[in-house]
């Protein structure tokens, strides 16, 4: 919508029709599976409610049974996170796993003491997904992912970490919309309710990081990318002008999360290019 155009008297809301969406996750999760010869998936378990949505819509898709939660803390991580993941595998019927971080963590910043908290936490996001990894080799399964519509937009993720993943059932969902399909499903209102935190450090908050709360900036975003509002239309909609440009901005410089590494184009048909297929392409 540009600045020429009127604004409806009522901004549009996020829509979430969570019946039609649980139906069409579901069957997303068991059709990407079984299409690759697979009947199970694996994901972490973290306590908060992506990774608890997504073990709900798993669950629900290919059986209880046929999904593992695995519960990766650091010695810093809070008791609250862990006892909330044993309750989403009580309230779901999943399998769960828990493997301690510390020793390998620990071990490598023995010679990096200095640090920062930056780097711990994706050095934490990327060794819980190499045990992700090699528990789907184990298990003969895939890695389910958790990240959701809001966090990869803005780039609120580690690459190679929480955004690597075989399948996502949850990226094209803003965390408003999470929440209101964990509601839907059943995830324990416990962890609906919380504030959201990827638990990397004591006290660390999602939105504390961010600087803003995920309903204003969802608000934003579906404005800003679905409905494709310009930066005059948002302001005259009453957002902050610095609101509308950092979050802009923020899409912006993490785009190089969202696609493949680029490749050097030396020949007729370059990866990602030109050749272009279906992952299911020849089955």
């Amino acid at each position: 919508m540009s600045g020429g155009q009127p604004l409806p008297r009522v901004l549009p809301e996020i829509p979430l029709n969570a019946p039609a969406l649980r139906r069409i996750l579901v069957g997303f999760i068991r059709n990407e599976v079984r299409k690759v010869g697979v009947e199970r998936v694996v994901l972490g378990l973290s306590g908060g409610v992506d990774s608890s949505l997504a073990a709900f819509l798993a669950a629900e898709a290919l059986g209880p049974a046929n999904v593992l939660g695995i519960r990766m803390p650091y010695r810093a991580s809070s008791r609250e996170s862990l006892d909330h993941a044993q309750l989403v595998a009580e309230a779901s019927g999943i399998a769960t796993a828990t493997i301690e971080i510390t020793p390998q963590i620990d071990a490598y910043f023995a010679g990096f003491a200095d640090a920062t908290a930056l780097r711990r936490g994706n050095k934490m996001a990327r060794e819980r997904m190499s045990i992700l990894y090699d528990h789907s080799a184990r298990w003969d399964a895939l890695v389910l992912g958790t990240s959701n519509k809001t966090e990869l937009l803005l780039g609120y993720g580690t690459l190679h970490g929480d955004m690597a993943s075989a399948l996502n059932p949850l990226g094209d969902l803003y965390k408003t919309q999470v929440w209101g399909l964990s509601e839907h499903v059943g995830v324990p209102a416990a962890i609906v309710g919380k504030r959201p935190s990827a638990d990397l450090w004591e006290g660390q908050t999602d939105e504390h990081e961010l600087g803003f709360e995920y309903r204003d900036v969802d608000r934003l975003l579906y404005l800003q990318v679905d409905e494709r509002w310009e930066a005059d239309a948002l302001v005259a909609a009453g957002f902050a002008s610095a609101f509308v440009a950092r979050v802009a901005g923020m899409v912006q410089r993490s785009q190089f999360k969202r696609r493949l590494p680029v490749i050097a184009k030396v020949s007729a048909r370059t990866i990602d290019r030109d050749f272009r297929y279906a992952r299911d392409w020849g089955r």
